[in-house]
C-alpha cells in the first residue's frame, strides 16, 4: 500500500519537535524506511536517522552513491495559521523554558517529500543502479545537526557520497524551482555578546553602570555596520535577534546579553562585519564606563552554501525535464543560512541545494502585482507560514527523484 503523504505531512505538522528532540519524527521516519526495505541507522548525531538502499542488493559494486538530505526540527513559534491541523505543541528550549513549537520553516514538508522519494526510488529498482543514502537530519535550526551526525562517524558508517542533494520549501509559487550555481545561501555566525555593568536600585541610577542603556546604544550603533561600512554592492546582514537583561522593573542588572546573527557571502565580508561588531561593542562599553570588557561567544558558524556549477547544470536540466521546461529559475542568493553543506565539505564532493515553491500561484501573482508580497505572503519562520499541501508535496518528491536519477546509473540516462 502506498504511503499517504498528505496524512504524513499533516501528522508531522501537528506534532513538531524542537532541535535534538525529534524523537517521534525520527521513529516515524525509521519505520517507513524499514518498511520500504532500507537499511536504517538511528540516533546518528543524537536524533538523526539514515536510510541506505543499494541496487543491486548484493555484489561487490553498487555504482554511484547519492545522498539526499532533509531536516526534521521545528521552531519555538506560536502557530497562527488557523489551519485545522495547526500545531498546539509545546517544548523545552535550551534554556529550560517551555515554549510553543511550530514547523514554521517547512521541515515537515522536507521530511514528507524525502519519504515520498524513498518510496518511489525503492519501487523503481529496475530504473537505477547505485546506492542511495537518505539523511534525516536533526537540529538544523541550531546549525548543529549536520555537524553532530558527521562527528558521530556518519562518513565511516555509510557509503561515502559522490554527490549531496537537498531542497528547501520557500515562498515561491508552487511549481517553481529556484537554484543557482555558486553561492546559494550566505555564511552565518551566531554570536552572543555579554556586556557588563554595575547593578543597583532603579531609584539610584547614578550609583550604577546601566548595561541596559549600554546594550540599547550598542544595538542602534550596530545598524550602521551594513549601512555605512559595507559596500552597497555587497550583501551583509547584522540582526540582533534577542536581548536579555534584568528580572525586575526597579533593579538595574549587572549584565545584558545580545544574541546576534551575522550573514555574508564570503570570507572577506565576514572579516569586515565581525571586526566592526567587536569594535562597536567594545567602544560602547568604554563609552558607558564599563569596568569589565564585553565577552564574545560564537554559538555556531555555518559556511556559505555553495552549489557546484557542473552538478547544478545537470540538476537544472533534470528538473526542467521532469517538471516542465521553465520550471527552474535563478532567484538569487538567499541571506538565510544552512548547515547542509557540511556533508559535502567533509566528504569533499559537490553539493546542489535548491528551493521549491509552496505558495498558491494565483495568490503569489496577486500579491506580486499589488506590491504586497511582504505583507501578504508569509515567509519561513513566520507564525503564519503554511505551504499549500498539494501539489507542493508531489513536486518535492518528483524533484528529489529526478535529481537522484541524474547521478545514479540509470536506464533513463
Amino acid at each position: 500500500m502506498a504511503i499517504d503523504l498528505e496524512a504524513l505531512y499533516i501528522d508531522l505538522h501537528r506534532h513538531p519537535e524542537l532541535s535534538f528532540h525529534e524523537t517521534r519524527t525520527a521513529a516515524i521516519v525509521a519505520q517507513h524506511l524499514r518498511e520500504l526495505g532500507f537499511e536504517v541507522l538511528e540516533e546518528v548525531g543524537r536524533t538523526g536517522v539514515v536510510g541506505v538502499l543499494r541496487r543491486p542488493a548484493s555484489g561487490a559494486s553498487h555504482g554511484p552513491v547519492v545522498w539526499l538530505r532533509a531536516d526534521m526540527d521545528a521552531l519555538p513559534v506560536q502557530e497562527q495559521t488557523g489551519l485545522p491541523y495547526a500545531s498546539t505543541a509545546v517544548g523545552i528550549n535550551p534554556e529550560g523554558i517551555t515554549v510553543p513549537v511550530m514547523h514554521a520553516c517547512g521541515h515537515d514538508m522536507h521530511v514528507t517529500a524525502l519519504i515520498g522519494a524513498a518510496e518511489q526510488l525503492a519501487r523503481d529498482d529496475a530504473d537505477w543502479r547505485g546506492t542511495i543514502v537518505l539523511i534525516f537530519q536533526p537540529a538544523e535550526e541550531l546549525g548543529a545537526g549536520a555537524r553532530a551526525m558527521l562527528d558521530d562517524g556518519l562518513l565511516e558508517r555509510v557509503p561515502r557520497p559522490d554527490i549531496v542533494l537537498g531542497q528547501h520549501v520557500t515562498p515561491l509559487p508552487v511549481g517553481t524551482i529556484g537554484v543557482r550555481a555558486g553561492t546559494q545561501m550566505s555564511a552565518c555566525d551566531g554570536i552572543t555578546v555579554t556586556m557588563y555593568g554595575r547593578g543597583g536600585h532603579g531609584s539610584r541610577p547614578h550609583s550604577t553602570i546601566d548595561p541596559v542603556v549600554m546594550a540599547a546604544s550598542t544595538i542602534m550603533r550596530l545598524q550602521t555596520v551594513v549601512s555605512r561600512e559595507i559596500d552597497p554592492r555587497d550583501v551583509a546582514v547584522v540582526t540582533v535577534g534577542a536581548v536579555r537583561a534584568g528580572l525586575k522593573h526597579n533593579i538595574i542588572p549587572t549584565e545584558a546579553r545580545l544574541e546576534l546573527s551575522l550573514r555574508y557571502p564570503d570570507e572577506a565580508t565576514r572579516e569586515k562585519v565581525i571586526s566592526a561588531v567587536h569594535r562597536i561593542v567594545r567602544a560602547e562599553a568604554l563609552a558607558s564606563g564599563a569596568e569589565r570588557d564585553p565577552d564574545f561567544e560564537t554559538d555556531h558558524m555555518l559556511p556559505a552554501t555553495i552549489n557546484d556549477a557542473a552538478a547544478t547544470a545537470r540538476v537544472s536540466t533534470a528538473l526542467n525535464r521532469a517538471l516542465g521546461e521553465g520550471t527552474v529559475i535563478d532567484h538569487g542568493m538567499h541571506t538565510g543560512s544552512e548547515d547542509v553543506s557540511w556533508f559535502a565539505r567533509d566528504a569533499g564532493v559537490p553539493l546542489v541545494f535548491w528551493f521549491w515553491g509552496g505558495v498558491d500561484a494565483e495568490q503569489f501573482r496577486q500579491a506580486y502585482e499589488a506590491g504586497t508580497f511582504d505583507s501578504d505572503i508569509p515567509t519561513n519562520h513566520s507564525p503564519f507560514f503554511a505551504p499549500v499541501i498539494q501539489p507542493t508535496i508531489d513536486i518535492g518528491v518528483r524533484a528529489l527523484v529526478a535529481a537522484a536519477h541524474e547521478f545514479l546509473d540509470t536506464d533513463r540516462a
